[in-house]
């Protein structure tokens, strides 16, 4: 399960940067892109096995997902696009740019004071 692995490395990042601070995690913010070969529910789900009996044992997971977003080199366009229809609809070109939906990424972390 890569949800798994990806969750058990979010841990290890949280615990390597809470290792010189008092207090807890209370909540981690992931951005997940369409095109990262992350299942959200998958890693939600993956979170929750991970983090039992661990300092992140209450810790919430929160997770933006990011669309995929292309940018048409012909005409300029920028737009959301589905994965499998990625043609410009403004000029019906083909060939898209990607300029968003990749990201995997530890975004934030709320600790207790």
């Amino acid at each position: 399960m890569h949800e798994l692995s990806i969750a058990l490395s979010m841990i290890e990042q949280v615990e390597q940067q809470l290792a010189a601070q008092a207090g807890g995690v209370r909540s981690i913010q992931v951005k997940v892109g369409a095109l990262s070969g992350v299942d959200v529910e998958a890693l939600r789900f993956a979170w929750e096995i991970a983090r039992a009996g661990t300092p992140l044992a209450e810790t919430q997971l929160e997770v933006e997902f990011i669309p995929l977003k292309v940018r048409c080199p012909s005409c300029g366009a920028t737009r959301i696009a589905e994965i499998f229809s990625i043609a410009c609809a403004e000029c019906v070109d083909v060939e898209q740019e990607i300029v968003g939906g990749k990201e995997l990424e530890l975004i934030s972390l709320e600790v207790d004071a």
